[in-house]
C-alpha cells in the first residue's frame, strides 16, 4: 500500500508500481488539494520513508505523516522548530518498502533513541505502534461520520495544531 503525500511521491509511487514485477502494488490517491513540499523526492518515496523535515540535531521528537495528512506533519514540525524544539518530520507513504531497508538507514530514519513520537494519518491508527511505541497516533478509528472534510479533520485532530500539542506532550512524557 502506498499512501503518497503529493505530486513528487505520486511520481515515486507510480515508478516502485511500474518497477514492481514480483507483487500488486495498491495507491490510495485523494482528490483534496495537497501542496507539493519542498523535500519530497521520487528517491525518497521508493524507500518507503525519509526524512522531509531535518531536526539541528538530535531530535526532540519525530513526527511521521502519509498521505494528505504529510502537509500536516510538516507544518506542525516547521512550527515547533521555530519554538525551538527539535522536530523531525518523516513521510511514510510505504511501511512494506521501508521494513525492506537496511537496518541501518531505519535507524537514520527513525532513531531507536528518540522515544517520543507522533503519527498522523486519515486512517486508521493500526499498525502505527511498531514506529510509535511511545507518543500518540492521530487517526481514525471510527466509522460512520459524514461532514464536510474540514469539519472531520478537526473532529479527529487532523490538524497541525494537534500535532504540535501531541508532539509537545510527547517530549514532556518520553524526551
Amino acid at each position: 500500500m502506498m499512501r503518497p503525500g503529493d505530486g513528487n511521491e505520486t511520481a515515486g509511487a507510480y515508478a516502485v508500481a511500474i518497477a514492481e514485477r514480483k507483487r500488486p502494488t495498491t495507491m490510495a490517491l485523494s482528490r483534496a488539494a495537497m501542496p507539493n513540499l519542498p523535500t519530497t523526492s521520487i528517491a525518497g518515496t521508493k524507500k518507503g520513508a525519509y526524512t522531509v523535515l531535518e531536526s539541528k540535531g538530535t531530535p526532540a521528537v519525530i513526527i511521521m505523516g502519509t498521505g494528505t495528512e504529510l502537509q500536516y506533519a510538516y507544518e506542525a514540525g516547521e512550527k515547533l522548530q521555530a519554538e525551538g524544539i527539535d522536530a523531525r518530520v518523516v513521510s511514510m507513504p510505504c511501511w512494506e518498502l521501508f521494513e525492506e531497508q537496511s537496518a541501518e538507514y531505519q535507524e537514520s530514519v527513525l532513531p531507536a533513541g528518540v522515544k517520543a513520537r507522533v503519527s498522523i494519518e486519515a486512517g486508521s491508527t493500526f499498525g502505527w505502534s511498531k514506529y510509535v511505541p511511545n507518543g500518540f497516533s492521530i487517526g481514525v478509528d471510527t466509522f460512520g461520520a459524514s461532514a464536510p472534510a474540514g469539519r472531520l479533520y478537526e473532529h479527529w485532530g487532523l490538524t497541525p495544531a494537534n500535532v504540535i500539542a501531541k508532539a509537545k506532550e510527547a517530549v514532556a512524557h518520553f524526551a
